[in-house]
């Protein structure tokens, strides 16, 4: 005989069931440790040392090495450099000053070609200004005869007042010709001024060099018409070469006294940008106004005989000026690898620490810069860092390795 079992009971082995297989799986799902003995029952191993370090300790940092020279306040003379382009002393656009045709041109008178002053460059015709000319000593010697007539005149009327008897002076000037004598003085004035007129006109056919030239553009050939005011060439002056150098207020601090400079002979040293040849100049004046684009004045120095140098100097050549200044004291003097990229000056105090000052170079030259040090800096030598890096911290410990002095 089948024992049947009451429907709740089946439904309570079930559930149970399902229970017991849940708890096994998330029991089956918790990480497990390896079986080992607690950390309270075990002691701990000692701890190893590493270069005298704990284990899992930061290790210290040693302190960056530093190369330093030694320098101490001096006095230098000072180095004024500048860049300036040559250009002649004069640069002319000439021009006729007549018209007519070009009937002539002179060997010379081509692109390139020096020439002198009074050179004949080219003749224009002149068969129109010599006809004036002619015409304006016509117009004088006649106006020199009625001159001499109305003088004559005036004589005899006055001569005739007197032999009247006649006392005082007559009611009208032109009973003594003096208005007549007036207006043939002024006729002949006129005829002289015309004839100094077509005198000149009849000269300036004849175009010359009015002083020493390169010819840089000729712009007219033989058969052209020119005008008055019609350009013929452009022309520089070939006696002197002047440089302008404008100067900052700190390079007019270095700049050698007023006397010096007002002598016309202070020496300037000249050198090509571009091929590095050198010219001797002299400073030969100074601009009493400041620029209204750079606000500076500027400087002019001079090269005689520019294109009989040797090799010549060039209108157009970019040059750099060294000008040797006044001698300044107290005066640092370190090579340009010393100034920071943010214009700092790094030195190290007695402890060996880093401390900092910003300045700007009073001047330099090829190798070196010279500066200025704070005024607590002047009383004994101090020991500059040769090359500072942007890391570096004020007050950072350092070691430093010698390098030697300033006057090394």
């Amino acid at each position: 005989m089948i024992q049947r079992y009451p429907q709740w009971r089946v439904l309570l082995l079930a559930l149970l069931l399902f229970a017991i297989v849940f708890i096994y799986n998330a029991a089956q799902m918790q990480p497990t440790e390896p079986p080992g003995p607690s950390p309270a029952s075990v002691s701990a191993p000692p701890e190893k040392l590493v270069n005298g370090q704990k284990a899992g300790q930061k290790k210290s940092q040693p302190a960056p090495a530093v190369s330093v020279l030694s320098v101490q306040p001096l006095t230098y003379r000072a180095q004024i450099s500048a860049f300036g382009s040559a250009r002649p002393q004069y640069q002319l656009s000439l021009k006729a000053q007549v018209n007519g045709q070009v009937i002539s041109i002179a060997d010379q008178f081509n692109s390139g070609l020096r020439i002198n002053r009074n050179t004949a460059l080219l003749q224009i015709d002149d068969s129109d200004y010599r006809a004036a000319l002619a015409n304006a000593k016509a117009e004088v010697a006649d106006a020199r005869l009625k001159l001499l007539e109305a003088e004559r005149e005036a004589i005899q009327a006055k001569t005739e007042w007197q032999a009247a008897g006649l006392e005082g002076e007559p009611d009208s000037d032109l009973v003594l010709h003096r208005p007549q004598l007036l207006a043939a003085r002024a006729t002949l004035e006129k005829a002289q001024a015309s004839l100094s007129r077509a005198r000149r006109d009849q000269k300036n056919t004849r175009i010359v060099a009015p002083f020493d030239a390169l010819i840089v553009e000729r712009l007219v050939s033989p058969g052209s018409y020119v005008q008055t005011g019609s350009e013929v060439a452009t022309l520089f002056s070939s006696q002197q070469m002047e440089i302008s150098l404008p100067l900052p207020d700190t390079d007019w601090n270095n700049i050698p006294d007023s006397k010096a400079l007002a002598s016309g002979n202070y020496p300037v040293q000249l050198t090509s940008v571009e091929n590095k040849n050198n010219w001797q100049a002299r400073i030969l004046r100074v601009e009493q106004h400041l620029d209204e684009t750079t606000r500076q004045r500027t400087l002019i120095v001079a090269v005689d005989h520019p294109l009989d140098q040797s090799p010549a100097l060039f209108p157009g050549t970019f040059v750099q000026a060294h000008i040797q200044g006044r001698k300044v004291s107290g005066l640092w003097r370190l090579p340009d690898s010393a100034i920071s990229q943010r214009g700092e000056i790094w030195y190290l105090n007695k402890d060996n620490t880093l401390a900092r000052f910003s300045t700007t170079p009073l001047f330099s030259d090829a190798h070196f810069i010279y500066v200025a040090p704070p005024t607590e800096l002047l009383t004994q030598t101090q020991e500059v860092i040769l090359h500072p890096l942007n890391s570096y911290i004020q007050g950072m410990t350092v070691n430093k390795k010698q390098k030697g002095s300033q006057n090394e």
